[in-house]
């Protein structure tokens, strides 16, 4: 078995971290260091760099608390980021040697949460067998509700209905890069009524964001006359459309806002796209679901996909020697 050398992202790796990233099979745009460090001052930077000799050939985007790591808790998923001629043993080898260098670095445990399937260039779950290997405790797991737009998919009598209602009300759709007014008189407001929480991202944060990444994050909103009834802000990757944020005012039921955008955008702006990742529905650190917003989701033709997270004892890596016979 190879052995790896093991190194943390320092600012001086920026342009090697950003250009294995965009040619690795289980990556997105949400591994930049572009992305990943719009909310450096939140998170105590501890990312990897696994080399075999001078050749880059994974990634770990990571940040620490306390003796743990964590696959990084400002990203939606994370795991281990593997070029694309990544071969089961060599991923096993890569494994091992990031827990020997954080049990050396009094790290106890690392928390891995699972890159979706949905999101990869090809198979990519060699993680998973060492996870099995270091009999990994499997700690959450989300339900995502994706819609596969490469095959037929069947909308419910109430969407359609709902739709129809939209366009009966003359709604009208609009692409814009101006995010305040859907934060300010939508979003915000309805974030704080429902869970008394804010967006993740500010209004400067996601400014900021689409105009470094002005193909891969886009806003849509929707106007009766000259008033914003609805909104959503969409993320891009190669195979996914995900919506990062979707509010609508009290009138989207009566209006039919909300339905009226989502066949648009499913229908025809990413009707060419592989997957329409709703996210997941759920409360309580993913063991309660809410069965409205689920009924909603899977009323677009919506089915399950799933999203692990497991916590790893970094003293196990002896579990992944001696595996090859």
């Amino acid at each position: 078995m190879k052995n790896y050398i093991v190194k943390r992202y320092e600012t001086k790796n920026y342009s090697d971290w950003n250009a294995f990233i965009s040619t690795a099979k289980n990556a997105t745009f949400l591994f930049n260091r572009d992305f990943m460090e719009y909310h450096s001052d939140r998170f105590d930077d501890f990312s990897l760099m696994i080399y075999e000799e001078d050749k880059l050939v994974s990634v770990l985007p990571a940040n620490r608390v306390g003796d743990t790591i964590y696959s990084h808790q400002g990203l939606t998923y994370g795991g281990l980021v593997f070029q694309t001629k990544i071969k089961l043993g060599n991923s096993i080898a890569i494994f091992r040697d990031i827990l020997i260098y954080l049990n050396e670095n009094q790290i106890d445990k690392l928390n891995l949460k699972l890159i979706p399937s949905i999101y990869c260039n090809g198979f990519s779950e060699e993680i998973e067998y060492s996870l099995f290997l270091l009999k990994a405790q499997l700690i959450r797991r989300d339900c995502l509700s994706v819609i596969d737009l490469s095959k037929p998919f069947s909308i419910s009598k109430t969407r359609k209905e709902s739709i129809r209602r939209g366009l009966k009300n003359n709604l009208v759709i609009k692409e814009e890069l101006n995010f305040e007014l859907f934060w300010n008189k939508i979003l915000i407001p309805n974030l704080d009524k429902k869970h008394c929480a804010k967006p993740v991202h500010s209004i400067e944060e996601i400014t900021k964001l689409q105009n470094t990444f002005p193909d891969k994050i886009r806003h849509f909103n929707v106007y009766d006359g000259s008033n914003i009834v609805a909104g959503t802000t969409i993320f891009i990757s190669e195979n996914v459309v995900h919506p990062q944020y979707i509010s609508g005012n009290n009138q989207k039921n009566e209006l039919g806002s909300l339905d009226y955008l989502y066949d648009y955008l499913i229908n025809v702006v990413f009707k060419d796209k592989k997957y329409f990742d709703f996210g997941p529905s759920h409360e309580e650190n993913g063991t309660k679901i809410n069965e409205g917003i689920l009924f909603w989701k899977e009323s677009f033709g919506a089915k399950t996909t799933v999203q692990d997270y497991y916590e790893i004892e970094t003293k196990n890596y002896n579990n992944l020697a001696a595996i090859l016979i």
